[in-house]
């Protein structure tokens, strides 16, 4: 791939769960919630300035030696404290924790590692076996999680609106996957290039879950962060790649917003552009993609996506069609023209209503 596309990446600060969600529930009318939402919020504003004055010099330069097989894995323990990484709890190889959390994360930080491993060839997040990092029990009942561009970050969440972040191991992947971006096509994150942005660490978060549980596509529940929506909450995800704008309808914090189709693309200033909203769209398209050829997501699906991801092509500013014309390309590029894959490409960037000339 082009070298000046790795060694100028954008510094991201990147949450999952999205600030017009947080934005909802800091108008709630009991005061313990929206004091947390409000809290959550101030903490990531913060968080992301610092990512945006503090620019990642480079990327980590590729091993003398090839790469090892084997993750190198570190959780560490913020004490419910915000200075990172904290306390280290667990390395590479050491027995199971007595604190679940622990356990959930490094588990987590091995099962993505292992999807890109064994699906796609790819050694740790920037190909070159860079070590996987991660604090739990991160600040005060704070309800997120985020990739900060270097390591892993997830709260405990407060146990009423969000449970612990560690819970869901496509809210992991999900986070990780942002480093792969940043160290492949570098999606600006903003706008349609960083609903792209959000839309990959979906994509392979969903398929890290589908891998760890053995799932085929008609078997895979394509939810987003399943199991962390607390139990006062209605709602059964952060966002469905089945069906966009159905993950949760709830009096605190308001109705899914997400489209699947241009067709009700949401044009808006919030949320850099809306990039956890827009996000939708090419989720939708890869769920009907997936569905289409049936069987295990990551072995077609999942390879057109990793190719379109690392292929070169795919600049930081790539719009939804742009990607839909280079993913069709991948597709007839591994598979060739006129088979399942290429059809499947052509009928789920249509059904989205995203045009794959011009």
């Amino acid at each position: 791939m082009d070298a000046s596309h790795t060694h100028r990446h954008h510094p991201v600060f990147c949450t999952v769960v999205p600030p017009h969600l947080l934005d909802k529930a800091a108008l709630s009318e009991d005061s313990r919630r929206a004091d947390l939402a409000q809290r959550t919020l101030e903490r990531d504003s913060l968080l992301r300035t610092r990512r945006r004055v503090t620019a990642v010099r480079g990327i980590v330069p590729a091993l003398a030696a090839p790469a090892s097989d084997d993750p190198d894995r570190t959780v560490y323990d913020a004490q419910h404290r915000t200075r990172l990484p904290g306390t280290k709890v667990r390395g590479e190889g050491d027995p199971l924790s007595k604190d679940a959390t622990v356990n959930r994360a490094y588990a987590g930080l091995g099962a993505t590692y292992e999807l890109f491993l064994k699906g796609f060839g790819r050694r740790s997040i920037d190909d070159s076996g860079l070590p996987l990092d991660a604090t739990v029990h991160y600040g005060e009942e704070y309800n997120n999680a985020f990739w900060d561009g270097q390591q892993m970050v997830f709260g405990d969440g407060d146990g009423d609106l969000f449970l612990d972040f560690t819970v869901s191991v496509d809210v992991i992947g999900h986070e990780l996957t942002h480093g792969v971006t940043q160290y492949t096509a570098n999606l600006i994150y903003r706008g349609q290039s960083g609903a792209l942005n959000e839309s990959m660490s979906d994509v392979f978060g969903s398929l890290i879950k589908q891998y760890s549980l053995e799932q085929s596509s008609e078997e895979a529940d394509w939810l987003i962060g399943a199991g962390l929506l607390g139990p006062n909450v209605t709602g059964v995800a952060l966002r469905s790649m089945k069906a966009p704008g159905t993950a949760y309808d709830d009096d605190e914090l308001g109705k899914d917003p997400q489209p699947a189709t241009m067709d009700d693309y949401v044009n808006t200033h919030s949320d850099n552009g809306g990039v956890h909203i827009n996000s939708g769209i090419p989720n939708h398209a890869f769920y009907i993609v997936a569905t289409e050829l049936g069987g295990k997501s990551w072995e077609r699906a999942g390879r057109i996506w990793y190719d379109t991801l690392t292929g070169g092509d795919l600049t930081p500013r790539a719009n939804f069609a742009d990607f839909a014309r280079l993913s069709t390309a991948a597709a007839v590029t591994r598979y060739g023209a006129g088979g399942a894959e290429h059809q499947a490409l052509q009928k789920a960037w249509s059904a989205v209503g995203v045009p794959l000339a011009g």
